[in-house]
């Protein structure tokens, strides 16, 4: 008896139980218990349609732009590669996770109405330097995950509704994606997070399916590599598609058993990479070298009820991923005004609104998709996801009594310590040479090439030219443009596409 009761009070000290910080009780009546069903979320089968989900949005759509650049092979080989380092790190930041919540909860920490963040896992286990480090680059990165899913929903309607400019879709997809400030936790994201996972899981499908049934287009080449920059650039785009994991501990903190996620995230890769490899693959194989200048795979294909479906999918799915991305910035700007303890749920949403604000600008100001996801993830996701989790691990336990007391100690079959430690070495100096530094040169300059092609604030990144049917003749002379033409000629030589 002594024994079990022994190890129920260690796996209470190291699991907490989000239920009893979020709900007292059990539902008392149907409408409770559906409700419960549909929004309150904390099993590990949440975390991994969370993970699953969140990890393979608007980017399965830019990774056939990314075999362009990598070729098929190098292609195949990067997904494979980076969605392992992913999933290790991963498992990096739950076991640190795990340790720091266990610390604070055997001092008795109250975490009801609190919800833990990575910055506060590195400053309780490495002080407030790490802390301000992580928060920096954290943010960071997902303000501009956010920048990205709201530059894909502008350049996803596009291709059903181009009566409007891309920049004008931007205005109104970022009002609807300003709603996100009223789900309160990753806790309440379990229907969506189910619903977003079959919207993705058919749009690779449809890739996959809409390539093959197309065929390939009349003289295609297949000739990536073919430069050193295209090649990096393409490789970081996919070290982007894997480091989905800087929100892992909101999504821990959400689940009733946080110490159940360690191999979540591996499966939801496992999970990704069935939709990404077909899609990216075979829209490659069909369309070759043209992905160079079309970095959405929309664009290549033809106009269908298919393809228009796979759109409103997407656009829905990307709203779904605007709010994974923001809502780690909505507990950070409610921290820093006082508003996280905040009971009124209407209050704290009319508290995160601007934090909308500048996501909003920056969409409309660098509307590249594509180039912009491989910026961010040489410059923010390398450190964010990789190099600081790796280096966060082997600081926390660098003494014997810190090894010896680790509330998560490495499985045997990874060698233990000695084998931790020597793939976390392996990851921060990968990362930082060919992620950072490669990586960081390459999308760089990259982006500057798409600056100084089609300018900030453009109104219509990479739209084809929309000329108006030619004018009657006038008694079998040449044709003379009509004022309307004029105009619209006048506005085509002005505007940069």
């Amino acid at each position: 008896m002594d024994h079990e009761g022994h190890e129920k009070v260690v796996e209470t000290v190291i699991a907490g139980n989000y239920v009893e910080m979020e709900v007292e009780g059990k539902p008392k009546n149907v409408k409770s218990a559906i409700s419960n069903f549909f929004w309150h979320g904390g099993s590990a089968y949440d975390a991994w349609f969370s993970c699953s989900s969140n990890q393979v949005a608007q980017v399965l759509l830019t990774l056939p732009y990314s075999f362009s650049q990598l070729g098929m092979l190098s292609g195949i080989l990067f997904q494979i590669f980076y969605g392992l380092m992913g999933s290790w790190t991963a498992y990096l930041i739950s076991i640190l996770y795990v340790e720091y919540r266990t610390r604070k909860e055997r001092e008795k920490t109250d975490f009801r109405n609190h919800v833990i963040q990575w910055f506060e896992v590195l400053d309780g286990l490495l002080g407030k330097h790490w802390r301000n480090v992580g928060l920096g680059f954290n943010c960071t990165f997902l303000l501009f995950g956010s920048v990205i899913q709201l530059i894909a929903c502008a350049s996803n309607i596009y291709y059903i509704n181009d009566n409007l400019d891309k920049r004008t879709w931007t205005y109104i997809f970022g009002a609807c994606c300003a709603t996100t400030v009223f789900i309160p936790s990753f806790h309440n994201y379990r229907i969506w997070s189910f619903l977003g996972l079959i919207m993705t899981t058919y749009t690779a499908w449809y890739l996959t399916i809409a390539s093959i049934l197309h065929g390939q287009v009349e003289g295609v080449k297949h000739t990536g590599p073919a430069k050193m920059v295209l090649y990096f650039t393409g490789a970081t785009n996919i070290l982007y598609t894997f480091g989905g994991h800087a929100v892992t501990v909101e999504i821990m903190h959400a689940m009733w058993k946080p110490q159940k996620f360690k191999a979540i995230y591996l499966w939801a890769t496992a999970y990704v990479l069935t939709l990404t490899l077909p899609s990216a693959a075979a829209v490659y194989w069909a369309f070759g070298d043209s992905l160079l200048n079309h970095s959405n795979a929309f664009a290549l294909l033809p106009r269908s009820p298919w393809r228009n479906m796979a759109v409103i999918l997407m656009l829905i799915h990307q709203f779904i991923t605007f709010g994974f991305a923001c809502t780690p910035l909505y507990f950070v700007w409610e921290k820093a005004i006082g508003m996280h303890d905040c009971k009124s749920m209407c209050k704290r949403a009319a508290a995160r609104l601007p934090v909308v604000v500048p996501i909003w600008f920056l969409a409309i100001i660098f509307p590249f998709f594509g180039p912009i996801n491989s910026t961010v993830g040489s410059l923010l996701v390398s450190f964010t996801v990789y190099i600081i989790p790796a280096l966060a691990h082997m600081f926390v336990f660098r003494s014997p009594a810190a090894r010896e007391n680790a509330v998560e100690p490495p499985p045997k079959f990874l060698g233990r310590w000695v084998g931790t430690y020597t793939i976390n070495v392996f990851v921060v100096v990968w990362v930082f040479i060919v992620g950072f530094g490669f990586g960081g040169w390459a999308s760089m300059t990259n982006f500057i090439h798409q600056i100084d092609t089609f300018g900030i604030f453009t109104k219509c990144y990479q739209c084809p030219p929309h000329l108006l049917p030619p004018p009657p003749l006038l008694n079998g002379t040449s044709p003379i443009p009509s004022p309307a033409n004029i105009h619209h000629l006048q506005l085509l030589g002005s505007t940069r596409f």
